[in-house]
């Protein structure tokens, strides 16, 4: 028994150690050493912009390398109790081999953070994230499933410790939502919900429909990630159209009874941001600025890989033809991924927030596809 876990120990180090070389651990603890020596200085704090991008970019780090060291801790343990257990009674190894046994499955937890993260090297990818979904084909039904889907991420936000932000939210006329825009924060937000932005499909027996009939519904949704202040985008007050409006919805006396809600058009691209989510009118157009700055970005970024219609201004229908997932809740269940091919039966797991079989699986396409 011993020597079996002896031989299963060497295997994970193995593992651990090709596992390094591909994220660029040495790399990442070298970057982190230098930073929080710079941090350590006394006038570190006199640059509060620069010591702010050192602090955000020593968490980026540490996210990086936590799931490997959790993974070294654990091996270490391992080896240190083997040699104690070769020294002990028949009684004592074994158990010692069922803690062994027990740290390897938590080593496979560890491994799988690093797996996800190994898919996770874009620029951005690391970022907090916006989401924007919109009802299209389909009415109340349509209304109602964007209220499904908007609860489907923040549960799988709140699966992975993240924070959600609501910035503009738009009821249906019956029930639902017509469009709701949101922050997702938390670290690789955007690299783990960016193959999320399309068309979402339900096929279901409507409950709005008193004949029971069933029925397709579209919603739309777009993600896109949080910048930092120093990458540069290029927006002329000029090309801006601002509206400001009275807020909707639950938020309180004040934001029910004044303009304080803003809307911003990006007159070149079509490109239209709200923002009700503060009191202040002015504190809403600087998130609307925020949020509009990367949507612009991600639109330069798609127009030159030749894609930007798909997402943005003439992106066609919200309908048939143009979905990159289909839920089906009648004849039969399923959530068919039409990029991937990814397929789970269980509908109701997948609208309670477990995402992680798609993500992952088109994670691993676009890495196969950038390899090829």
């Amino acid at each position: 028994m011993l020597e079996e876990l002896k031989q299963q120990i060497t295997v994970v180090r193995e593992r651990l150690n090709e596992m390094s070389g591909y994220l660029g651990i040495v790399e990442k603890r070298a970057e982190l050493e230098k930073l929080e020596a710079e941090a350590a200085t006394p006038d570190f704090w006199n640059d509060q912009t620069a010591a702010n991008i050192n602090i955000a970019a020593c968490k980026t780090f540490k996210t990086a390398i936590t799931p490997f060291q959790n993974v070294e801790a654990l091996l270490e343990d391992a080896e240190m109790m083997l040699e104690l257990a070769e020294a002990e009674d028949e009684a004592g190894q074994e158990q010692a081999s069922k803690e062994i046994e027990q740290m390897f499955a938590d080593c496979e937890s560890s491994f799988q953070t690093l797996e996800m993260q190994s898919l996770l090297g874009g620029p951005l990818d690391f970022k907090n994230a916006y989401l924007t979904l919109h009802a299209g084909a389909g009415g109340t039904e349509s209304c109602d499933w964007a209220d499904i889907l908007y609860r489907m991420y923040t549960r799988y936000a709140e699966r992975n410790g993240f924070k959600v932000d609501i910035m503009d939210y738009q009821p249906g006329d019956e029930a639902g939502i017509k469009s709701v825009s949101f922050q997702i924060s938390g670290d690789y937000a955007y690299g783990r919900l960016k193959g999320e932005r399309g068309v979402h499909r339900l096929v279901r027996i409507s409950p709005f429909d008193s004949a029971s009939r069933r029925h397709t519904s579209f919603v739309a949704l777009d993600v896109t990630a949080e910048l930092d202040d120093d990458i540069e985008v290029d927006i002329v007050e000029s090309d801006l159209r601002i509206d400001t409006y009275r807020a909707q919805g639950a938020g309180g006396q004040h934001v029910n009874t004044t303009d304080s809600a803003v809307r911003i058009v990006h007159l070149p691209t079509g490109i239209v941001v709200q923002c009700q989510a503060e009191r202040s009118q002015h504190k809403n157009r600087s998130k609307a600025l925020k949020v509009l700055k990367a949507k612009v970005y991600e639109y330069e970024i798609d127009k030159q890989k030749k894609a930007a219609e798909q997402f943005y201004g003439a992106k066609g229908e919200i309908a048939w033809g143009s979905q990159i997932r289909s839920y089906v809740m009648q004849p039969y269940t399923m959530v068919n991924d039409h990029r991937t091919d990814e397929k789970v039966g269980n509908v109701q797991g997948v609208i309670d927030g477990n995402l992680d079989p798609f993500i992952e699986a088109y994670l691993k396409m676009k890495q196969k596809e950038q390899a090829g």
